[in-house]
């Protein structure tokens, strides 16, 4: 990428000399220097160069409602005049968070009416670790602390998120997962089915949990986490079989399940949660990103309400941030989850946008690169492979990392997990700019074709 701009470099300068980039190779990335993002409207981005970039992946799966909407400013602003910050600790609380946790409530599956607020989902999957072991306490049966996750899934990058989340590279740094969290299998027919066809990988996957439970011992198990989406794993989108064998298997044994949210909830399946489309009925779930479509950060837990009963004899619980249930952020997403209902923009990918999108997406299975495309609502994932017949990866090439560089080049933000190509663009994404998507997206899949085949 050619630096026309000196403003650009001075930035650069700036980033080498001060900042620490998140999941970054820091002596990669001084040697290269970031690319510097400096407005955005829409569905699109501009970088100090002047280029105009399609964000495909909502900046970091969030902006839902797209970007540039003075109305989160104008709340925000607002709020900052009236109460700029207090706390909720000490029986305090202030008017934005309460009405946010009715807001919630009203659009959170039937009998879940509590919110717990966090400044991010991470911080959210450690409020979650400290509540289901609280709860089993207070229940007498102290003993019930494992939590069962999924290897590939992603709960976050605190030590707790990170624990639970089955991300290997990350267990490698800071001697991970802490002790009472174990991982099953995950639901990824494509790269892990083998032989079975997808339905019986999905019965397979989900028997990974009953097998687990025995294994462990009902008595020590705490709760079973999972995203309805694997998002960061590379959008896994589990069989038809997976979720109804799961729901049978938490109905058998006296567990709580936990759905992460966060990537899932307000409105990215069609639905306003992932549990709502797949019908779980989880205990909690973790919330954030949409919440506020990533303009402030927030997070938080909804929990249900028979589990808030026995919350309430327990005294107190002894967790909490500064920054839980801030009045800007919540006057923020108050205003965020008006505007997704006043223009019913959830009704909008479910009818029109994510049937589109999918139909669209599912043209590119045709190109040599490309072994399976998969989606729901408006998440996308395409498999790069050497062989369609089988599967098989070019092992070792880097394919995807080839594909994100000619994405970045083209006016495209396509993430890569491997070599799995992903996409969750705004909600607010029209029929025109799928179009441009999808046709950007073929054309750099043809140039990573040409630069594998060179």
């Amino acid at each position: 990428m050619t630096n026309n701009n000196p403003q650009t470099r001075e930035w650069q300068a700036l980033s080498n000399d001060h900042h620490l980039a998140p999941f970054s190779d820091f002596k990669q990335l001084k040697e290269k220097g970031p690319r510097i993002i400096t407005s955005a409207k829409g569905v699109y981005l501009w970088d100090s160069e002047g280029n105009k970039i399609l964000d495909g992946m909502a900046g970091l799966w969030c902006v839902a409602i797209g970007y540039g909407r003075d109305e989160l400013a104008d709340a925000a602003s607002k709020q900052m005049r009236e109460l700029p910050y207090y706390n909720l600790f000490f029986q305090t609380a202030h008017p934005p968070v309460l009405e946010l946790a009715k807001a919630i409530a009203d659009i959170a599956p039937e009998g879940m009416n509590h919110v717990f607020f966090t400044g991010s989902g991470s911080e959210g999957n450690d409020t979650m670790l400290r509540m289901v072991r609280h709860y089993w306490a207070i229940k007498g049966q102290p003993q019930k602390k494992v939590i069962i996750s999924r290897k590939n899934g992603y709960h976050g990058s605190t030590v707790a998120g990170a624990s639970l989340g089955g991300m290997t590279y990350m267990h490698e740094q800071g001697d991970l997962p802490i002790p009472g969290i174990v991982h099953i299998a995950q639901p990824y027919w494509f790269a892990e089915g083998g032989d079975m066809t997808p339905e019986e990988f999905g019965v397979w996957a989900a028997n990974q949990l009953e097998e687990k439970i025995l294994e462990i011992g009902v008595d020590n198990v705490g709760a079973f986490i999972a995203e309805p989406i694997q998002g960061a794993g590379g959008v896994i989108i589990p069989p038809d079989t997976y979720w109804p064998r799961i729901k049978e298997i938490l109905a058998k044994y006296d567990i709580l399940f936990v759905a992460d949210e966060v990537i899932c909830g307000f409105g990215r399946t069609g639905e306003w949660f992932g549990s709502d489309f797949y019908d779980l009925k989880p205990d909690m779930m973790t919330i954030a990103k949409g919440l506020t479509s990533g303009y402030i950060p927030m997070g938080g837990l909804i929990v249900r309400d028979e589990v808030v009963a026995v919350l309430n004899e327990g005294g107190d619980f002894n967790h909490g941030f500064t920054y839980s249930g801030h009045p800007v952020a919540a006057a923020v997403a108050l205003e965020n989850i008006r505007i997704m209902r006043d223009e019913k923009i959830i009704d909008r990918v479910h009818e029109e946008t994510a049937p589109y999108l999918q139909s669209r997406l599912r043209e590119l299975s045709d190109h040599p690169l490309v072994g399976e495309v998969r989606g729901v609502g408006l998440l996308g994932a395409i498999e790069l492979v050497q062989d369609k017949a089988t599967r098989k990866r070019y092992e070792g090439r880097g394919v995807g990392m080839i594909c994100r560089t000619f994405c970045f080049e083209n006016g495209l933000i396509m993430r890569a997990v491997g070599d799995t190509m992903i996409i969750a663009p705004p909600l607010v994404i029209t029929k025109a700019e799928i179009d441009e998507l999808v046709t950007k997206a073929r054309k750099c899949l043809d140039l990573t074709l040409s630069a594998l085949q060179a």
